[in-house]
């Protein structure tokens, strides 16, 4: 049991180690998920198909590596602000005292189910409206 006890150091959330572990792994899985999810390439040659284009760079290769580098940009910015949000929770509490707990991944579901459940109201809103509009102008045609 000796050899780990100094691992246990490490590993707890307390540690540095252990946030700045935490923080390179959600950079990695931030653009791990982009690379996944978004295929440059395959956008430059839908905007070259329809007549899109971005003004300034030219269609195919050079479209796609400028979108590829927008993309790394906005991703990073994005790990970053994920990677504070997650860890400066536990900061607070641990240097602060903060006396609750309530973790950066807790906010983020919270925010993303707020969210969501905004979206849903306006559209059910919206869609209402929409329905009372339609009975309140009887059919008429213009």
């Amino acid at each position: 049991m000796q050899p780990l006890k100094w691992l246990s150091a490490y590993v707890s959330p307390v540690s540095i180690v252990y946030n700045l572990v935490y923080v390179a792994l959600i950079i990695f899985f931030c653009y791990f998920y982009t690379a996944v999810a978004f295929n440059p390439i395959d956008v430059a040659d839908n905007l070259k198909k329809y007549g899109g284009f971005i003004p300034g760079i030219r269609p195919g290769r050079f479209t796609a590596d400028y979108i590829d580098r927008v993309l790394t940009r906005i991703t990073l910015g994005g790990a970053i602000y994920v990677s504070a949000v997650c860890v400066l929770p536990t900061i607070l509490t641990q240097h602060f005292h903060v006396p609750f707990y309530f973790g950066g991944t807790a906010l983020l579901i919270v925010v993303g189910v707020a969210l969501d459940t905004v979206a849903q109201i306006e559209t059910h809103l919206l869609t209402r409206n929409y329905e009372s509009f339609m009975r309140r102008g009887g059919g008429r045609g213009r």
